[in-house]
């Protein structure tokens, strides 16, 4: 699986269980309840709502909070994140976020059509002390292939955050450090920048 089909096939599972409202984060909701809490409302949103700018928001607000952007950025970008200086860090960790909330919104537009999704979310236990955890679930549509997507979460001051979702044993961070380092090899930080943002404004018109 490519890097774009597997941020596709994570996005839009992600979409439906990772929009958790923020009183159950508020709540310090366990990693599971947390996944779980947000199936219905999320279907609920993107039933109703097809216009891409509500669709952006509801990213935005309800999605992306429960990801760790700056841990995610350092492990997709790898060695060069410790190169790179501190305005650069920010343009990739925004450049990054934005290509989340692009790819997002146009994958939730696709989700609005969706019809007899369940998902199964496996129960987590964390142990005293444990800051990090996976949660396994499994995604079953109609007519599709059931989808096996490990969401690994670390415990953070403002709740559990996802810093990595596995796809079918493939690791989103892993695929993405090999593009990145790959564009960094060729043209240096800066030139990863670039990339990001232009394949931020194609998203965006699209």
């Amino acid at each position: 699986m490519n890097t774009r089909k597997l941020f596709i096939s994570a996005a839009q599972s992600a979409c439906w269980l990772l929009a958790a409202a923020s009183s159950a984060m508020a709540a310090g909701a366990a990693p599971d309840a947390l996944v779980k809490s947000t199936v219905a409302d999320v279907v609920a949103v993107i039933k109703q709502n097809k216009d891409k700018q509500v669709l952006r928001q509801l990213t935005e607000q309800k999605v992306l909070p429960h990801f760790d952007f700056k841990r995610m950025t350092q492990l997709a970008v790898g060695k060069a994140w410790r190169e790179a200086n501190q305005t650069q860090q920010q343009a990739l960790e925004s450049g990054f976020r934005t290509l989340l909330v692009n790819t997002y919104t146009n994958v939730l537009k696709r989700s609005a059509a969706a019809d007899r999704v369940a998902i199964d979310v496996a129960p987590v236990r964390p142990q005293s002390g444990q800051d990090e955890v996976t949660v396994k679930t499994v995604v079953k549509q109609s007519g599709k292939q059931p989808l096996a997507i490990d969401y690994r979460m670390q415990s953070t001051a403002d709740g559990w955050k996802v810093y990595d979702v596995v796809v079918e044993n493939i690791s989103l961070v892993v695929n993405y450090r090999a593009s990145f380092e790959a564009e960094i090899s060729h043209s240096g930080v800066d030139g990863l920048i670039k990339v990001l943002d232009e394949k931020n404004r194609a998203l965006a018109k699209s």
